[in-house]
């Protein structure tokens, strides 16, 4: 009999060990339970932070209509709503317009009581009318000039410079071609047959080297770009992947594409800049970005902590650390996530009125702008910071949950530091807006498939982007490039790329539509 409570001690014990085993496994369900829905969503679900023009390509048409049907929106939401008046926009007088009229021959203007008609009035309508691509071949005639008298040789009227020697490819056609590549994601193998449809017979193999000669062409354009980017105070940064085959196969480690844009809310001179690299390395944005001292906005990944300094001082991303609680969200099983008391729902809304008085000061002054953080958004951020350090031990740190709350307080001083300076964004959506037209024609872009192919692809995303950001239109200011600079010859200064630098040829080059 006195065995019993030593017995009872083991059983106790051993219920303890059992329950805390239970609890384990129970958290590892939760959590592969998340991972789960997350996986779900991610590929049947919607996402509010999708790339326009990332629509399904089969029922794109079907899609715009369904969605125009669809009326789910929550009354509260629909409150400061303002639905727009039917009819379709006029389109744009700066387009090209013919005019017909349509008249009544002249022995049908009589009416049926026997007096003539006269004009009173008009019906107008408009018809959008198309016309294909039109290719020409200009016709390079150089007269040549000879003396009878003393027969010294023949002298010929020069030719300007072109942008590819020896090269039938005209400083438009390459413009065309890297625009359409670039910017609109059209491979070089659709390229090479649209082409053929019009009567040009243009390989592949041509086309990937007049691409790759253009890159070289530009290259001291755009070293010279990121000469002047690494000069401004406010940077962003981000990096995205990309295969890139070596030696003619595929490696199974992935390469990096980096991106570095002005990063202020009011930017003089907006610059984008790609920068390829095999690995994602944070030597490889310390060695872009040598000299710069400012503020830098990134996400949380750790390659960029050694870049802080007093110089360079790194300024956190709000979209990320909501991106998380979000995703914490769409974890929860589909009746939690209509619990409007839940973590991840009061986070979310939490975050939402920060970026409500953004919305709200967008337009001010830089000291206006920063004199509202100062006196909303810091109430605001102290009461985030205060309702994540009260449920931080609530929640398990693998949880979904439990991650988003661990990344904002770890994030926490680099998150905060947008209040203060005016100029400085809340995020870093500005750099990953960049980043997608990259994203979306990925699987198209190695038209080398080498290093070198890659180094190209970013060179010329860089120009097309810069001249996005500088509201040009990217076909015409690389026309102008591919025009100008041929003819400075081989050797000058850097500073004498200035004259073509975007926000220097607003007068000369088309706006953006």
């Amino acid at each position: 009999m006195k065995s019993l409570p030593d017995e009872t001690n083991v059983l106790h014990k051993m219920v303890l060990d059992y329950q805390s085993t239970v609890d384990q496994l129970q958290e590892k369900l939760t959590w592969y339970e998340e991972q789960f829905r997350l996986l779900q969503h991610k590929r049947f679900g919607t996402s509010s932070e999708k790339c326009p023009g990332q629509m399904e390509l089969f029922n794109e048409a079907e899609s715009i209509l369904d969605s125009l049907k669809q009326d789910d929106s929550d009354p509260e939401e629909t409150l400061s709503y303002q639905r727009k008046k039917p009819g379709r926009k006029p389109l744009s007088r700066d387009i090209p317009r013919e005019v017909i009229r349509y008249e009544l021959p002249e022995a049908e203007r009589v009416c049926a009581c026997g007096h003539a008609l006269h004009e009173a009035g008009e019906d107008k309508s408009e018809q959008l009318e198309i016309i294909p691509a039109q290719i020409k071949v200009i016709e390079h005639i150089q007269i040549k000039y000879g003396c009878r008298a003393c027969e010294n040789g023949i002298i010929s009227a020069p030719k300007p410079a072109q942008p590819i020697p020896r090269s039938f490819a005209s400083a438009s056609l390459l413009a065309y071609i890297i625009v359409a590549k670039f910017m609109d994601s059209l491979p070089l193998y659709r390229q090479e047959t649209i082409f053929k449809r019009l009567s040009v017979d243009l390989s592949r193999a041509t086309l990937s080297n007049w691409v790759l000669k253009s890159a070289e062409l530009l290259q001291p354009f755009y070293d010279r770009l990121h000469a002047l980017l690494i000069l401004q105070k406010i940077l962003q940064a981000d990096e995205t992947t990309l295969n890139v085959i070596r030696d003619g196969r595929e490696t199974k480690s992935k390469s990096y594409m980096w991106l570095y844009q002005s990063g202020g809310h009011e930017s003089e001179h907006p610059i984008v800049l790609y920068d390829y690299q095999s690995t994602r390395a944070g030597a490889h944005a310390e060695s872009f970005l040598r000299a710069f001292s400012g503020h830098l906005q990134v996400d949380g990944y750790a390659g960029y902590h050694a870049l802080a300094s007093d110089d360079c001082i790194l300024v956190g991303c709000m979209a990320h650390a909501r991106r998380k609680f979000d995703e914490a969200l769409k974890a929860l099983p589909k009746e939690s996530r209509k619990n409007k008391m839940g973590l991840a729902q009061t986070a979310l809304r939490k975050f939402a009125r920060l970026y409500a008085l953004e919305k709200q000061i967008k337009d001010l002054t830089i000291e206006q702008r920063y004199l509202q953080r100062q006196e909303k958004s810091k109430p605001l951020l102290e009461e985030l910071k205060q309702w994540c350090d009260n449920n931080l031990t609530k929640t398990a740190k693998d949880s979904a949950i439990g991650k988003a709350i661990r990344y904002t307080i770890n994030q926490w001083g680099s998150l905060i530091r947008y209040i203060d300076d005016g100029n400085i964004q809340i995020d870093n959506n500005a750099a990953e807006r960049h980043i997608k037209p990259f994203v979306i024609g990925r699987k198209n872009w190695m038209f080398n498939q080498t290093p070198r192919g890659a180094n190209a692809s970013a060179l010329l995303y860089s120009l097309v982007q810069t001249a996005v950001a500088n509201n040009l239109e990217p076909f015409d200011y690389l026309k102008y490039l591919l025009t100008e600079l041929p003819k400075l010859g081989r050797h000058y200064k850097p500073e004498a790329l200035d004259q073509f630098l975007p926000w220097n040829l607003i007068e000369k080059i088309k706006p953006l539509k």
